[in-house]
């Protein structure tokens, strides 16, 4: 068994563990704390990634699950999988920056493949990512994802998503097949 799965549970979200999840998906994302993993945004966007609301809405949609990870009753990752149509959107994805680079990644992001064919039978998972993270892109190439070349503006001015430090940022969809 791969190590990095080793006493992990997975379980869906509910309004209890809004702090919990706000504060790790912060912590993956902005500010210096984000800094000890791999995936920090912090020298490209300031501010918030997400809040309570935010949270909170993709729990309570009917054709979402904020899937939670825990390991020794602490909640280490997390991910969005939100049922469209004949494929599933994958978003909201956050492990702690001290875990990250361990492999842990690679198991939540493989057991919510698993979860929205099982639970939903969709063909692909898609998910956007901003085009200059390109670490972050390759790291999903290598798990089956594709660069599409579709774009999305950023939502400049919508603080609710971050303060942009560059006036380049926009979303590129990646898809896998899940057949």
């Amino acid at each position: 068994m791969d190590t990095a799965a080793t006493g992990l549970t997975f379980r869906d979200a509910t309004d209890a563990d809004v702090d919990a999840l706000v504060a790790l998906i912060e912590s993956a994302y902005r500010g210096d704390a984000s800094r000890a993993g791999w995936t920090t945004e912090a020298d490209i966007l300031e501010g918030q990634r997400t809040d309570p609301e935010g949270v909170r809405a993709v729990i309570k949609s009917p054709d979402s699950r904020l899937l939670t990870v825990e390991r020794a009753g602490s909640v280490v990752a997390c991910c969005q999988l939100e049922h469209r149509g004949d494929h599933a959107y994958f978003g909201m994805f956050a492990v702690s920056p001290a875990l990250q680079g361990g492999g842990l990644g690679k198991v939540i992001i493989g057991e919510a493949e698993r979860a929205a064919r099982e639970a939903w039978g969709v063909a692909a998972m898609r998910m956007t990512v901003i085009s200059v993270r390109n670490d972050l892109i390759a790291w999903y190439e290598r798990r089956g994802y594709r660069r599409t070349g579709e774009m999305t503006p950023f939502p400049y001015g919508d603080e609710r998503f971050g303060v942009p430090q560059r006036d380049d940022l926009q979303f590129e969809l990646l898809v896998k097949p899940l057949a």
